[in-house]
């Protein structure tokens, strides 16, 4: 038994090692290749023409979909004048994105333990916190 299990071990370290070892050292310029075949996805800049039509298709998508929600909808060559210019837009439905999304979601994280702990005070008979003043506690306790 120890023989043969001796006899296999050999042989696969004879004949499947180098094997592998040629395998690998023949591999090196395929990874260079990954992504550059003939399925892979072109990624290439288009003239200003194609992107200003893409944007523009967009918009008028946008503007679309809110005219069959009864919204106004936006004016889409000011909309589309606006996005190839880089502006940021101020509606006032919707808050202005978060300057750091990971600062956000650390408060966002803080806020729900303040929130569990008010509901522990609760259930013993304290008076709950504070949430907002309890959460910029804390944050300020980190910095």
């Amino acid at each position: 038994m120890v023989a043969e299990l001796s006899l296999v071990l050999i042989l696969l370290c004879v004949v499947v090692v180098p094997i592998a070892a040629v395998a690998f050292a023949r591999s090196g310029r395929a990874y260079d290749e990954i992504g550059k075949g003939r399925f892979a996805v072109d990624f290439d800049q288009g003239d200003d023409a194609e992107h200003h039509e893409e944007v523009r298709q967009l918009v008028e998508a946008k503007a679309y979909r809110q005219a069959r929600r009864g919204e106004q909808p936006v004016d889409v060559d000011r909309e589309v004048e606006r996005l190839l210019k880089g502006e940021q837009t101020v509606d006032a439905d919707r808050p202005a994105p978060p300057a750091d999304p990971e600062a956000t979601q650390i408060r966002a994280e803080i806020r729900q333990v303040v929130v569990a702990k008010n509901e522990s005070r609760e259930r013993r008979g304290e008076e709950p916190l504070d949430v907002d003043a309890e959460v910029d506690r804390m944050l300020a306790e980190f910095d």
